[in-house]
């Protein structure tokens, strides 16, 4: 019993990893191996796990048999996904037809909420996700945190399926558990693509989001990764596009404010060459100049 259950161990735990772009061989032979030399001990649950390992590494062959001996395409991994999650999060677009075709449920949800195709948004799996549309996934059921597709893969920067979604009516202005939209996460993240395919549904280039924050904030503010030329692309689309330069948020910061804390020197020349003010000061009586670290910085931003 106990080399059953390491067996089933180890092909949920070790030989599931995600983002497997294509069958591997080698892989798959193991697999093979191991399911020839414990199938006849093996329990129906341990079948059912087995399936998991074989949707990840796009084993066709071993996943037909599974379902042949009665692998459930229903069956749950620890965190609820189902087997057409795994292939669909790894882009494995032959598993996910074989398991559509044995009765996959196209909109079954993890513990979290997400779905196959929420999880093939976000890894910006094209042909997966235009698959799952077309076999009737739901294209706007939120995943973790409220979030939708269309925010999953605009916070990736999956230009194409963020296009894809939209084409499907998606809704690309619904906001997530935390009052984000697609349209925040496309602007922190340096998306110029998203943003533009955003803006043209006509939201506001100026709307408030959670604690009062606009689009030019949350770009002038980039998540870390973002190189400052990429996010300064947005920056620039977004003030050319009507974004009020001095506009505050919650803590009564604007953009200047929020591009020299992070200390971004080409975002906050951008800025003031759009009129922002070096001069207004925050709820807690700080200027700009006071909130970034870098003395060069600093001075451009000291009113002489």
């Amino acid at each position: 019993m106990y080399r059953r259950m390491a067996l089933a161990a180890l092909l949920v735990a070790g030989l599931t990893q995600p983002g497997l772009a294509a069958q591997d061989p080698a892989r798959c032979r193991v697999l093979d191996r191991k399911y020839e030399t414990d199938k006849a001990q093996l329990s129906a649950i341990e079948v059912s796990l087995t399936l998991f390992a074989a949707a990840d590494a796009d084993c066709i062959n071993l996943a037909t048999e599974l379902l042949d001996k009665g692998a459930s395409v229903d069956a749950q991994d620890r965190l609820g996904a189902r087997p057409l999650s795994h292939a669909a999060r790894a882009g494995h677009l032959d598993m996910v037809d074989l398991l559509l075709a044995r009765g996959a449920p196209v909109d079954a949800r993890n513990l979290a909420g997400s779905t196959a195709l929420y999880f093939a948004a976000e890894r910006g799996q094209v042909a997966i996700v235009q698959r799952l549309i077309d076999r009737g996934a739901d294209v706007n059921l939120a995943g973790r945190s409220g979030a939708s597709a269309v925010a999953a893969a605009a916070y990736a920067g999956r230009d194409m399926v963020v296009r894809v979604l939209l084409a499907h009516g998606a809704d690309g202005r619904k906001a997530d558990d935390t009052g984000k939209p697609p349209a925040v996460y496309a602007a922190a993240g340096g998306q110029l693509g998203i943003v533009k395919q955003l803006l043209a549904l006509d939201i506001d280039v100026n709307a408030r989001y959670a604690n009062d924050l606009t689009l030019l904030m949350w770009a002038s503010g980039p998540d870390e990764a973002v190189p400052e030329p990429q996010a300064l692309e947005v920056v620039s689309y977004l003030l050319d596009s009507g974004a009020k330069v001095d506009n505050r948020d919650a803590r009564g910061r604007t953009a200047l404010m929020i591009a020299a804390e992070g200390n971004h020197p080409a975002i906050v020349r951008a800025l003031l060459a759009h009129g922002a003010d070096p001069a207004l000061a925050d709820k807690a009586g700080k200027h700009a100049a006071d909130l970034t670290v870098l003395t060069a910085l600093r001075e451009e931003l000291t009113p002489h």
